[in-house]
């Protein structure tokens, strides 16, 4: 057999057996593998001079560069497995939990201006013998606007410009027709508030939202008077902004309601003197307010001649701003955690 090539092969193995040894991680490893054992390893380049031996001595030759293999390999995997141990035992001591430190304390969330000032109206109107109640937010044209009194081509229907899904149906853009499903279904007297989400095509800006909330309410009984309504809003008023809040109704149109109003309340800033809050006027606008149209009553199925009633409707951003002193609506959905952290 050639001396040379069996020499040649005994040198590959030591090297590599002493290379094996000083490996100090996987990637090496893995290197030094693929120099002895790959496709352009050494092995395989002493395999090309195997054209070198004799006929006879070949069938030796490649048995020994096998054993070579071998040993190589069984080599390697020893080394890999310690390897493997040593990185194992390693991360697991980089990553050990030391029970005993005091654990990280969760951040949790809390209530938004929205939620909180809707929550407070609820718990005065309640307080009052008043029931909650939720409508659809997709609404028929029928209930948002006709049996409202604001029938097509109503002027009315501009100012509430909204989303039509189709001619029948379209987002509501008040509460006011969850009042109209109550109202059809004849159980009085009724003592209700209607809050939700409303849909108008509104440009964004510090006072508009084309997505706000209301909270209509409405009251049906016999011998409501306008006294009635006056004093539940001004009760409603104390309740919310303080005991020395005072009201001034305006008169107003409403197609739902005859006579109608619009509501003030006394600055509860400056008690009502003037200042930047109220613009210097001491009175600040809160909400809408008015007797049940007769006509309303006559479309729901309710008689006018016996029945009488009052219905307001107050949006819930503009209680949220001026109870807290927000002076940008968009505050309230840009979703700012320094914002929201302040309530």
């Amino acid at each position: 057999m050639n001396e040379e090539l069996r020499k040649k092969l005994s040198q590959v193995v030591e090297k590599t057996v002493s290379n094996l040894q000083s490996a100090g991680n996987l990637e090496t490893l893995n290197e030094i593998r693929v120099g002895v054992l790959g496709k352009k390893g050494e092995l395989k380049q002493l395999m090309k001079g195997m054209k070198d031996i004799p006929a006879e001595e070949r069938p030796r030759f490649g048995q020994l560069v096998n054993e070579a293999r071998d040993k190589i390999e069984e080599n390697i995997d020893f080394v890999k497995k310690n390897l493997e141990k040593a990185a194992m035992e390693a991360k697991i001591a980089s990553e050990s939990i030391d029970v005993t430190l005091p654990a990280r304390r969760p951040e949790i969330g809390h209530r938004h201006p929205n939620t909180i000032a809707l929550e407070e109206v609820q718990r005065i109107f309640v307080g009052m013998g008043y029931e909650v109640v939720e409508g659809p937010e997709i609404e028929y044209d029928e209930y948002n606007f006709e049996k409202l009194n604001i029938p097509a081509n109503h002027p009315a229907k501009d100012e509430q410009d909204t989303f039509y899904i189709n001619k029948e149906i379209l987002l509501r853009t008040q509460t006011s027709p969850i009042q109209a499903r109550v109202m059809e279904q004849g159980k009085l007297p009724i003592r209700m508030i209607a809050p939700g989400r409303v849909f108008r095509s509104d440009e964004v800006d510090a006072t508009h939202s084309p997505s706000f909330h209301q909270i209509e309410g409405l009251v049906v009984d016999k011998h409501i008077t306008l006294s009635d309504l006056k004093g539940t809003l001004a009760e409603f008023a104390k309740e919310l902004f303080g005991p020395e809040t005072k009201t001034k109704f305006r008169p107003h149109h409403f197609p739902f309601t005859e006579p109608s109003a619009e509501m003030d309340v006394s600055c509860f800033k400056c008690g009502g003197k003037g200042c930047r809050f109220c613009k210097g006027e001491g009175w600040i606008e809160i909400l809408g307010c008015g007797m049940v149209h007769p006509h309303v009553f006559e479309m729901c199925g309710i008689d006018p001649e016996e029945y009488t009633g009052f219905a307001f409707g107050v949006g819930l951003e503009r209680i949220a701003l001026l109870k807290y002193e927000i002076d940008d609506m968009r505050l309230l959905y840009e979703n700012d955690i320094r914002f929201l952290r302040q309530f």
